[in-house]
């Protein structure tokens, strides 16, 4: 797990500006050029993290224009596609000849396989997930071809993208130690793909609206870890559907709902368990603040999941991290 880290230009000689901007960059992305028209007064600051296999950072500047060079682009090591949200301000992606002029909310990706231009023409606030090629060949097979092209955030699947993504990231903010765990990843780039298969189609079909309720149920299972009483049963009487169409929005999926909150409530036990700031605290006590209300049932679920009992993990682990420092 990374530290949610921020760095600023704040304070700096304004010789010395251009070249700490651009490493920030180059450390949160694969090294993108950043140019301003005076380093004079330019302010920037970027918060940043990497959550599993996904990176995010909120990033804030003056008028700048970033630019990913053929060059750049050869000494890139990792194929990464980058989904860009708009807060505040307004920005110009530019790739493969599209251009998409993002307004708060919006949202577009870039592929940093290929060369790059965003343009801000005034000061601005953006979110950025960084997502591994592989990972997003998962839901749409040629990524490339929805480079630079805008997804409206203010109505339609679109706008519950937009608000998905604000939230991880608050999540991101106030709890140090979140995961952007898979089933978060899988509903924004189900939900990443169903907007785009909107977009780019004349009706939406079948599959968008089936991702659009995954997405809405996998945050609201997220937010309901913790309630013993969170079941299938409870989940389709909240969002007015019956059971069996609940469990036929996940049929597609590698789990059932019911194992779905199994394993994220053994996933956020195991990460409490290795926590520092937790330590003192019972195992039984952790594992009843994610919904377990059996010690026992806990200790089989988390030794069929880990091989090991809660208090070996724990072990193991504070002297795998004693053994680090």
């Amino acid at each position: 797990m990374t530290q949610l880290e921020t760095l600023s230009i704040t304070g700096l000689a304004p010789r010395r500006k251009a070249a700490y901007w651009n490493n920030i960059g180059s450390d949160a992305f694969p090294v993108p050029e950043s140019r301003s028209p005076t380093m004079l007064d330019f302010t920037g600051h970027l918060s940043r993290a990497s959550k599993g296999r996904v990176s995010v950072a909120e990033i804030y500047s003056d008028p700048q224009v970033v630019r990913h060079s053929r060059e750049q682009v050869a000494r890139s090591r990792f194929q990464v596609h980058f989904l860009h949200l708009q807060l505040e301000g307004e920005s110009i992606n530019r790739q493969d000849q599209r251009e998409a002029r993002l307004r708060p909310g919006d949202i577009t990706i870039c592929d940093n396989s290929r060369p790059y231009e965003i343009v801000f023409e005034q000061p601005n606030r953006m979110l950025v997930f960084g997502f591994p090629y592989d990972l997003l060949r998962r839901y749409i097979q040629y990524p490339q071809s929805i480079a630079a092209k805008r997804l409206s955030g203010s109505n339609g699947i679109g706008g519950l993208l937009s608000d998905f993504l604000s939230n991880v990231w608050r999540h991101c903010q106030d709890d140090r130690e979140f995961e952007i765990s898979a089933g978060v990843s899988d509903a924004i780039l189900g939900l990443l793909a169903s907007s785009y298969r909107q977009l780019l189609g004349s009706t939406i079909d079948h599959s968008s609206l089936g991702a659009a309720h995954r997405v809405r149920i996998i945050h609201y299972i997220e937010e309901h870890l913790g309630d013993s009483s969170l079941t299938p049963t409870r989940i389709a009487s909240a969002f007015r559907i019956t059971t069996r169409y609940l469990h036929h929005l996940f049929s597609e999926e590698d789990e059932t709902v019911a194992r779905y909150i199994l394993r994220r409530r053994l996933e956020e036990c195991a990460r409490a368990l290795t926590s520092q700031s937790q330590r003192k605290r019972t195992i039984t006590s952790i594992a009843f603040d994610y919904g377990f209300s059996s010690a026992t049932h806990f200790g089989r679920a988390f030794r069929s999941r880990y091989d090991l009992t809660p208090r070996e993990y724990r072990q193991r682990n504070l002297v795998s991290n004693r053994a680090l420092t």
